[in-house]
């Protein structure tokens, strides 16, 4: 085994002493898009990235890479979590995080994807992924539910005495001469027992049967109705056709209307080639789990802001867009913003840099929108820095108020009990300065 190797996100041309096998390995990754790494998931690849909306979401993950290598120096961006390139881990842990524990990074996961992770919390080697993305399974099957049953044409090639369909003749004089009553006939239906549901069912029984499966198959109510609304959907589930239903979703052939099934599938896939992923033969085996740290910071803060009547535009689905120009034309997203403010996430160091130290491109998007909503306040929330403090300053023109608010995140926790308690104290704080 070459080992696992351990770097923060926003890495800049950090110099590790790998061996020539680790370089190697990680080279199949190095300076390749985010994109093109999971195009080759339809061709057997492995690879998660979240948000799965690659090419919609502001940032255009899919146009980032998740490391790059130069003259044995790592330079990595906002992507954290676990990559396997051959026998090569690579760890991506946030850059607030002690390189011992990935507490931050959890407790974001928990707060966006309301899970709980139980043991996993406490376990930051690279095997860890495998087990973390069956906690991430009711998630996205509520997301894929909420569009309905997965229902397309399914051709049935039936014999028996019940006819409403085509007759295949050959079929027919093949299995029932003698005549026993039985006729052999092909009938198309519009139904939800297809490839896809077949391929959920199929995943909820592989968790089902994992150590901590019938707790992550009931996490609430509405989970338990989502699973049962599933295996009643799929009365032909077979366990021993699994590779074969594998093999029929590795290509996805959804209909639009039904977009929130094309993540499940691709998440479904992975837990149940997890094997085969771990102890695989295949050279070029690159597989894993990555959650872009901008998007994770922001949904995080929409599970904090949203019960203060705040709105979160999402560009995915064009909605709670503000326009640049009448009749709604030019449609623009804020993070957040309600009837007196525009909020905007940013996963910087601007904690460290404080208000001045702003990109001038951040700064122009916050006063557009400030302009455009006729807000008088524009503020930017950030992760980092040693207590929560808010930073304001005037604008000169028309007026208005620019402020910088921080969330400190503990360095001190002795355990990851103690750090969510710490996280809670400086939320409260957070809010009412917000407020």
């Amino acid at each position: 085994m070459a080992g696992t190797v351990s770097i923060p996100d926003n890495a800049f041309e950090k110099r590790l002493s790998l061996s020539e096998e680790q370089w190697e390995d990680l080279s199949l990754i190095a300076g390749r898009t985010v994109k093109n790494l999971c195009d080759r998931d339809e061709t057997g690849t492995s690879l998660l990235v979240f948000p799965d909306s690659l090419d919609n979401y502001g940032d255009k993950i899919g146009d980032n890479t998740i490391i790059d290598i130069q003259d044995n120096a790592i330079s990595s961006g906002n992507l954290m979590g676990f990559v396997g390139c051959r026998e090569t881990k690579l760890r991506i842990h946030s850059r607030f995080d002690l390189e011992e524990n990935d507490y931050f990074m959890h407790y974001l996961l928990e707060k966006v994807f309301s899970v709980n992770m139980f043991d996993l919390k406490y376990n930051t080697n690279s095997e860890s992924v495998f087990d973390f993305v069956l906690f991430l399974f009711p998630y996205f099957l509520k997301r894929a539910l909420s569009q309905g049953l997965y229902k397309e044409y399914v051709t049935y090639h039936r014999n028996d005495n019940r006819v409403r369909g085509v007759i295949e003749v050959s079929r027919h004089i093949r299995l029932n001469i003698p005549f026993t009553g039985n006729v052999a006939y092909v009938t198309r239906e519009h139904t939800s027992d297809n490839n896809l549901m077949e391929l959920i069912r199929h995943t909820i029984e592989y968790i089902r049967s994992k150590e901590f499966g019938a707790v992550i198959l009931s996490y609430d109510e509405e989970t338990k109705a989502n699973i049962s609304l599933v295996v009643e959907a799929t009365p032909t589930y077979e366990k021993n056709e699994r590779t074969k239903i594998i093999s029929k979703n590795l290509r996805s052939k959804i209909h639009p209307y039904y977009s929130e099934y094309d993540p499940l599938r691709k998440l479904c896939i992975q837990i149940l080639r997890q094997e085969e992923i771990k102890y695989g033969n295949d050279d070029d085996t690159v597989y894993g789990i990555l959650f872009d740290g901008a998007w994770l910071w922001e949904e995080y803060l929409n599970t904090i802001l949203s019960g203060l009547g705040f709105k979160h535009p999402e560009n995915k689905l064009s909605r709670g867009a503000i326009h640049l120009f009448t009749p709604k034309r030019g449609p623009r997203y804020p993070d957040f913003y309600n009837d007196s403010m525009v909020l905007d996430a940013k996963y910087k160091r601007y904690a460290e840099s404080g208000i001045t130290g702003i990109g001038r491109e951040d700064l122009a998007q916050v006063i557009s929108y400030m302009y455009i909503k006729q807000l008088p306040i524009g503020g930017f929330l950030v992760p980092g820095g040693d207590s929560v403090q808010k930073l304001s300053e005037t604008l000169h023109g028309y007026g208005g108020t620019m402020f910088l608010l921080n969330l400190p995140i503990p360095q001190n926790a002795v355990s990851y009990e103690d750090f969510c308690g710490q996280m809670s104290i400086a939320e409260k704080e957070f809010v009412q300065l917000v407020k």
